[in-house]
């Protein structure tokens, strides 16, 4: 029962704002996204507790402010997920570009396959959508949502062009497949881990615990990994795909060492565009969680 309802209030809520002119939905999706920051009291806190992480030196009033264009990023993403059905190439010309191609094409012509280091920065639905509008369908590492009715419906979204779905309780296989066929595959690695699937890594000065996976296959494939970001540009009014360059891996034969470098490595770019866009990352995730032993909690 509590499964059927479920479905029906996302399948709904897809087909309502759906429906709706782009501009209206995206305000429905700011209002839900504001109505969010009020009721949910928890999230909030865990928001302002890793902004004070990552930000020490920045004032309260400004930390509320980062966390509330949040709220509203994210129901505009919301929005736009509902309506990316209805999405071509041409209608969304006006609010959808790309810069940094060249990096990505660059690293798919070498054949090994390309990993994409991204996170929950921006319009992250939307990247790897949008990525398969311009003709270039992906893989994604995804983690199975609970409901299953819910979850086919999203990916039925996700994959409307081409796009493939790998869920994370099987993914290695899938993704090692995947580079040997010289495909491209997307992968959110700003969310906690627990060892021994994560290492400890620095991000915003603090050890984070972090997905390993990405790194060992790339060493073992000789795959490109380069950042990609979909994130939202307020001068053009319109969301960038932004490809960076190519990340050096290091290899000095020493495996386990080489794997933390790189993840660090890989971390680090996802710090680097979060600092650029700081109300576009998701700061209600407990990020810090999983603690070095010893470690007092954060949260």
């Amino acid at each position: 029962m509590r499964e059927a309802l479920e479905f029906a209030v996302v399948w709904t809520l897809v087909k309502l704002l759906g429906a709706l002119p782009r501009p209206v939905a995206r305000r429905a999706g700011a209002a839900v996204g504001a109505a969010a920051w009020r009721i949910l009291p928890r999230l909030r806190r865990v928001g302002i507790r890793n902004l004070e992480l990552a930000f020490p030196q920045m004032p309260a009033a400004e930390r509320e402010q980062v966390l509330r264009r949040l709220y509203r990023n994210l129901g505009w993403l919301l929005a736009e997920f509902c309506r990316m059905p209805r999405y071509t190439r041409e209608n969304t010309s006006g609010f959808l570009c790309c810069e940094g191609l060249d990096h990505y094409l660059s690293a798919r012509d070498r054949g090994k396959g390309v990993l994409i280091v991204t996170g929950h920065l921006g319009a992250w639905e939307l990247s790897s959508f949008y990525h398969s509008l311009m003709g270039y369908p992906m893989s994604m590492v995804i983690r199975r949502l609970d409901n299953p009715r819910v979850d086919a419906l999203v990916n039925s979204i996700r994959c409307r062009h081409g796009n493939r779905v790998l869920h994370k309780d099987d993914f290695a296989r899938g993704l090692l497949a995947a580079m040997r066929q010289g495909e491209t595959v997307g992968i959110l690695m700003d969310t906690n881990m627990t060892p021994p699937q994560g290492v400890f890594v620095p991000f915003f000065d603090h050890m984070a615990c972090t997905a390993s996976g990405l790194a060992r296959v790339a060493l073992k494939t000789g795959a490109a990994v380069l950042p990609g970001f979909m994130l939202w540009e307020e001068s053009g009014q319109k969301y960038v795909l932004r490809f960076g360059p190519e990340i050096p891996l290091v290899s000095t034969g020493d495996s386990e060492s080489d794997i933390v470098e790189n993840t660090a490595r890989f971390t680090s770019a996802i710090e680097q565009a979060i600092r650029t866009y700081p109300d576009q990352w998701l700061w209600v995730h407990r990020r810090w969680k999983t603690r070095p032993e010893g470690e007092k909690p954060v949260y």
